[in-house]
């Protein structure tokens, strides 16, 4: 428990200095004369002096003052309960991701665990899987590009969206070619809207570029200055002719332009390999960032100071009503003067 404004303690004297200050405020009556006052002086013993009935105030109106006022000085001064501890892990990299969605993907040279033959994109996207899991702590993105480029997710930390729309991609839904250059292009947009210092762009096709309005080596150039680096993955079958060729030489320099690493992948396995050479070599470093919740406790204290008061005047509201019962009962217990309630001072 804490207090947000604990100086306002400071007001707990503050009564005190009141009563010793400020005088007490008199109510003037009528007097009473009595005749032969002399007389009835000197049969008292007493001395005259100038007269006043002051109501002594009871232990107990005196406990439920001070501790009225002291709930409601520490309610003024906001008490605080902490919460248990959340933690947050902040993003400390962008990771995009470029998939190859040409015709050409939809080849099978590629198996599975079970040993059937799939598509080259079905074994990006069984190995993305198991690569997307562990990015948690960064923002991953996806571009898709065929005869265009496309931003399929924008930079999220919703890793378990990511795997479900990396699963929904298909062949040709960028069209048939392949523009790479166009791909990076976009990429570089997309990091523009980053405040990350790190940025990360990982370019996975199996052909070379064959529809791009940007050369990949200029689109390199441009991410070069803007402090991206290029991983380039090669997939399928080098040997290949004509479109689906795949151009080693591009990806090659793309890669060492920014900074980054060329890969080739001629079957599953291989794949593997290189995202797990791609978890090793881009270590991050995640920032938490923990706080404690408050949450404002002087609507109970309040509430305590309410109870306190009421249940001192509901006590002398039944103490009074039982002595007017009494005195009802009993005529002769009527008050005198002798009423320690009531004392004569000067």
């Amino acid at each position: 428990m804490i207090l947000a404004y604990p100086w306002l303690l400071a007001l707990l004297p503050l009564p005190l200095l009141v009563r010793t200050a400020v005088p007490p405020y008199k109510t003037p009556t009528a007097s009473l004369r009595v005749p032969q006052w002399a007389l009835v002086v000197e049969a008292s013993g007493s001395q005259p002096t100038r007269g006043a009935s002051i109501h002594r105030r009871s232990t107990w109106q005196v406990a439920c003052f001070v501790v009225v006022w002291c709930l409601l000085v520490v309610a003024l001064a906001r008490p605080q309960s902490l919460e248990p501890p959340i933690t947050r892990e902040s993003p400390t990299r962008d990771l995009m991701l470029a998939i190859d969605l040409s015709g050409s993907m939809e080849t099978q040279d590629f198996q599975n665990d079970a040993g059937q033959r799939i598509t080259r994109l079905e074994a990006v996207q069984e190995v993305l899987d198991d690569f997307l899991t562990s990015r948690q702590g960064d923002r991953v993105g996806m571009i898709v590009f065929g005869s265009g480029a496309f931003v399929q997710i924008p930079f999220t930390q919703d890793i378990n969206v990511c795997k479900q729309l990396v699963h929904e991609t298909s062949v040709r839904m960028a069209g048939p070619k392949t523009a790479l250059g166009d791909a990076i292009g976009l990429s570089i947009t997309v990091f523009e809207r980053s405040e990350l210092d790190d940025k990360v762009l990982i370019v996975l096709t199996d052909g070379n570029d064959t529809g791009s309005r940007v050369p990949p080596a200029e689109a390199a150039k441009i991410a070069h200055d803007q402090g991206i680096v290029i991983h380039t993955i090669g997939v399928g079958d080098p040997e290949a002719a004509g479109e689906d060729a795949m151009d080693e030489e591009a990806l090659r320099a793309v890669a060492k332009e920014t900074g980054g690493t060329y890969f080739f992948a001629a079957d599953r396995d291989e794949l593997e390999s290189v995202y797990g050479q791609l978890d090793s070599m881009s270590q991050r470093t995640i920032e938490s960032v923990s706080f404690r919740p408050k949450r404002d406790r002087y609507a109970e204290v309040i509430a305590m100071a309410l109870g306190v008061s009421v249940s001192y005047f509901i006590t002398v509201g039944l103490v009074r009503a039982r002595s007017l019962r009494s005195r009802r009962m009993h005529p002769s217990l009527e008050p005198s003067i002798d009423d320690p309630t009531i004392e004569l001072s000067r």
